[in-house]
């Protein structure tokens, strides 16, 4: 859910401070999908229902504001009671009892299309979802296979060139080394890879082996990607005269997903706006 900071007040000493509540676009958008009885919908029922719907915490029910002497429910007021005076004023909603009595739907209220911000904030979710969906899968292969993986994904990302010539760099299995990869098309330099298909997260020790394991190479640049995640201790090690890349799991799923490694396009869709362009009359 997409919020904002809002200035509330405390009424037990009046001091102003910030909140986080839903934006007004999140509540334009699930007003329309409120529950309207045939007798009418006050502001507080709505207020409440949508309490429920957006999961508010105590904090965000409980907010305040002054007016004048007396403090009245932020979220209730500022913002469900200033969108339900808009769709008065829009002729969407209507009070036969007069001001202050319910309010009646005096037809549908169209739902607003999504903003780009909502658009931003689904596609986000998708990949969060997707992400969480790689680590499962590849958590429930074996680690040869989560080695092939990472040497796919590297070759994806513009290492090693084809991925002939990164199966015959291959994999040393020495010394803590689990694949060697060209870092470009030449074959001008390599880098070793370590690749840990772990529940529990990687520490220090792992990398002071890595990098003596590099040393043993005569190597110096070296990858080191988990499923799982690395310690404070793992990612402040300073293994001096060496360049190591830490790729957790998260990033790791992130960059599959950007290098179309283990996914695939379900929908592409594409926003367009008006191309003011092509409206300008040439008038020569």
């Amino acid at each position: 859910m997409k919020t904002e900071k809002r200035m509330v007040v405390d009424p037990t000493t009046e001091e102003k401070y910030e909140i986080e509540l839903p934006t007004s676009e999140v509540i334009k958008q699930e007003i329309p999908k409120l529950d309207y009885p045939s007798d009418g919908i006050t502001i507080i029922e709505a207020t409440r229902q949508l309490e429920q719907k957006l999961e508010l915490s105590d904090e965000q029910r409980e907010a305040k504001t002054k007016r004048g002497k007396r403090y009245l429910g932020f979220f209730h007021y500022e913002i469900v009671g200033s969108e339900f005076a808009r769709l008065l004023k829009e002729g969407k909603l209507k009070q036969p009892g007069g001001r202050g009595k319910p309010y009646v739907l005096s037809g549908d209220i169209p739902p607003l299309p999504p903003s780009d911000g909502d658009i931003e904030e689904i596609y986000q979710k998708i990949r969060e979802k997707v992400a969480e969906d790689l680590l499962q899968e590849i958590k429930a292969n074996s680690p040869a296979f989560f080695e092939n993986l990472v040497i796919d994904l590297l070759v994806k990302m513009g290492y090693g060139g084809s991925r002939e010539d990164a199966e015959t760099v291959g994999r040393s299995g020495d010394g803590g080394i689990d694949g060697v990869i060209n870092q470009d098309r030449l074959g001008l330099d390599v880098v070793y890879v370590q690749a840990k298909r772990w529940e529990n997260n990687v520490g220090s020790p792992e990398i002071a082996g890595f990098a003596g394991a590099l040393a043993g190479q005569g190597a110096n640049k070296g990858i080191f990607i988990t499923t799982s995640d690395f310690t404070k201790a793992a990612k402040d090690y300073d293994a001096a005269g060496f360049k190591i890349i830490l790729i957790d799991g998260k990033r790791l799923a992130q960059l599959m997903i950007d290098h179309n490694v283990g996914v695939s396009t379900v929908k592409t869709y594409e926003i367009k706006r008006v191309d003011s362009d092509y409206f300008v009359e040439d008038v020569g």
